[in-house]
């Protein structure tokens, strides 16, 4: 069985540890990157299975690299979830097309079942 690889990018360094340490143990490969104006070229390194991203940080936004990634012919299969502590996140979610949005504060049985939705 090959490891998945998750790219998790929010501009929260405590959020950013505690989301990988979860998912490496639960058997995740994980790219953590908390700079967003790197992420392109991250993910084309990388090429996650799955992307997690936070909706709102500087520079590029978790709206921006959904947009980017659904409209780019390599990337576009890539599942996207997006975390959020905004009341807007949700909506905000369908709107761009990611395939699943997670609320913050998450718990971490929400967040390893979400994870393994979409990296079935």
């Amino acid at each position: 069985m090959t490891v998945k690889k998750v790219l998790v990018c929010d501009d929260d360094e405590a959020i950013l540890d505690v989301t990988t340490l979860v998912l490496e143990d639960s058997g995740y490969e994980v790219t953590p990157v908390i700079e967003s104006t790197q992420i392109y070229d991250v993910i084309r390194q990388v090429k996650p299975d799955l992307l997690l991203l936070d909706l709102w940080m500087p520079d590029l936004s978790g709206e921006d690299i959904t947009r980017f990634v659904k409209s780019d012919a390599e990337l576009q299969n890539i599942p996207i979830i997006i975390i959020s502590a905004s009341s807007e996140g949700r909506r905000i979610a369908e709107e761009i097309k990611a395939d699943g949005f997670l609320p913050k504060p998450f718990d971490i049985d929400g967040l390893i079942e979400m994870v393994a939705r979409y990296t079935a």
